[in-house]
């Protein structure tokens, strides 16, 4: 097991709950806050900017939107829309950068400019449309349709996914109820009863298909609001005697496996080695760079890159070198070279072989 240290990206003046990464545009987007205690602890989603600096991937604050009362604990993103999970309500946000020409702001969308410098974070703004400016840069975030999507009697939406094609988004809560909204609109076309207590993770596959696992130590598979198939740990999981177990998250495949546990520790799971970091406290949320838009070039010489945020507001980056590999022309010398040898061998042990 190889334990490194983990690079401390960012630290946000609030719990960290939720991270999303939008590659096209290099940006982290990390969430959380205090709640509604009146604790002096504020409730934000920070925009970060990701770039290579020096060849080492760095990050510095591009907005700061302010979510007043309601701190964010979960995150979806498609292309410059994000669903913000905020107490018993999904809060959909639309973010647009700009580039600055004088007086003159020019829409960039995802696309990049090179590097920037930017002066310091502009005052919050206590609006539905918030605005912070740099110099060469603008970032414009608004709120756009709100919805309730948990009505327990201890309200909170826990997970928000989109479909594969965004046209749909779900949402699984405290109440156990699966509730898929269209987007943007936030129409809502399902309702159902899904598990018995708290929804802890859904995801949808490609199929439109719908994944979702509970407290009720199941993970079932949906179409629509049909069960179509269902996995109960206590009968197709290992059974540990006094150690209770359930079903956590659920996701998509993929070369590498990121885990981050309560204990604080951050691992990297690959199929020829292992990796762990730590925080110093409850691990949130974990999201890779993906390898697409700007993605590889912020990867610079690393094979993948974890971030993780934490309760103790901390973001953190954690990197996994690119492995070795032979090249295939020193492969395929060494296998004529073993052809020789053996042929050599067998015409020392039996003589007039060839």
């Amino acid at each position: 097991m190889d334990r490194r240290r983990a690079l401390e990206l960012y630290r946000a003046p609030f719990p960290l709950y939720a991270l999303q990464i939008d590659p096209s545009a290099g940006l982290l987007i990390a969430a959380g806050g205090g709640g509604a205690a009146k604790t002096g602890i504020k409730n934000g989603v920070h925009f970060l900017q990701l770039q290579q600096i020096n060849g080492r991937l760095s990050a510095s604050l591009l907005h700061s939107h302010d979510t007043e009362s309601r701190a964010t604990m979960n995150l979806a993103l498609t292309g410059n829309i994000l669903a913000a999970g905020q107490d018993a309500h999904c809060q959909l946000l639309r973010f647009q950068a700009y580039q600055q020409k004088g007086n003159k702001a020019e829409k960039t969308g995802s696309k990049e400019q090179g590097p920037r410098q930017r002066k310091g974070t502009a005052a919050e703004e206590k609006k539905s449309r918030a605005e912070t400016q740099r110099e060469g840069v603008e970032l414009r975030v608004e709120n756009l349709k709100a919805v309730q999507t948990d009505f327990s009697p201890d309200p909170l939406q826990k997970v928000v996914r989109f479909n594969h094609d965004n046209t749909l988004l779900a949402t699984g809560g405290t109440d156990g109820y699966i509730r898929v909204w269209k987007v943007p609109s936030l129409e809502k076309v399902l309702d159902f009863k899904a598990h018995e207590g708290e929804i802890e993770d859904l995801t949808f596959g490609p199929d439109g298909k719908l994944v979702t696992v509970g407290w009720d130590f199941k993970a079932s598979v949906w179409q629509k609001d049909q069960l179509v198939t269902q996995l109960h740990w206590q009968e197709n999981g290992p059974t540990l005697s006094g150690m209770p177990y359930r079903y956590q998250a659920c996701s998509e495949s993929g070369t590498f496996l990121g885990l981050g546990t309560v204990t604080g520790s951050v691992a990297i799971y690959i199929a020829f080695s292992l990796q762990v970091m730590a925080h110093g406290i409850v691990v949130t949320d974990v999201a890779f760079l993906p390898e697409k838009g700007r993605g590889p070039e912020l990867l610079g010489s690393h094979e993948t890159a974890l971030f993780s945020v934490a309760v103790d507001s901390r973001c953190q980056l954690h990197l996994l070198p690119s492995r070795r590999s032979v090249p295939v022309w020193l492969l395929l010398l060494l296998c004529v070279g073993l052809i020789f040898v053996t042929i050599l061998l067998l015409q020392s042990a039996f003589p007039g072989f060839l």
